[in-house]
């Protein structure tokens, strides 16, 4: 590790106004892979919200990250908390990575830093995520770095024409802190 955002593969960083062209193609790989449909957005409209973003004040334990390539500086997906609830300990996170950086171990480096700043600098217990339960691939992501299932919403969202189960995984400060240690010291 060179630094704490800095890892062998990423580097999580802030989202800049030029980062726009990088989400446009996350929501065209997204709606491919049979993820939530939203109707299309302008170039614009992804320079206006890259704009937001990269002038927005930290909302407290809720932020989304850029999750850049350190060999090659390109963004490769981006990572981020929310439903943080400090008084409970529990808050939720969120990765969407570029359909041609998928496999390659940057998700997993991603999630492990984030997990390593809410579970170790901001005290946090327990951390969730949400799948849908077709996305094998999350769900066996998820099941390597510790998460365990927690539950099934069944029928829970509705996309491309039928509702779909949502899967719930939560991996606890202490579980990550006995999987991950040895990772931290390399």
């Amino acid at each position: 590790m060179t630094s704490f955002w800095t890892g062998k593969r990423v580097r999580l960083r802030g989202i800049e106004l030029e980062d726009w062209t990088a989400f446009a193609g996350f929501a065209i790989d997204e709606e491919r892979l049979g993820d939530l449909l939203h109707p299309p957005r302008s170039a614009e409209g992804f320079r206006a919200w890259a704009k937001e973003q990269a002038a927005a004040k930290s909302d407290g334990d809720c932020f989304r990250l850029a999750i850049e390539s350190v060999d090659t500086g390109q963004i490769v997906g981006t990572v981020g908390s929310h439903h943080a609830d400090p008084r409970a300990g529990r808050f939720e996170y969120g990765i969407t990575m570029g359909a041609g950086h998928r496999r390659k171990g940057y998700a997993a480096e991603a999630v492990v830093m984030l997990l390593r700043f809410m579970f170790s600098e901001r005290r946090y217990h327990k951390c969730e995520a949400r799948i849908f339960a077709h996305n094998e691939a999350s769900l066996a992501l998820h099941r390597r770095l510790g998460f365990a299932e927690e539950g099934r919403l069944r029928d829970h969202v509705f996309f491309a024409g039928r509702h779909h189960d949502l899967v719930v995984m939560g991996i606890l400060a202490d579980e990550y802190a006995e999987l991950h240690a040895m990772s931290e010291l390399e």
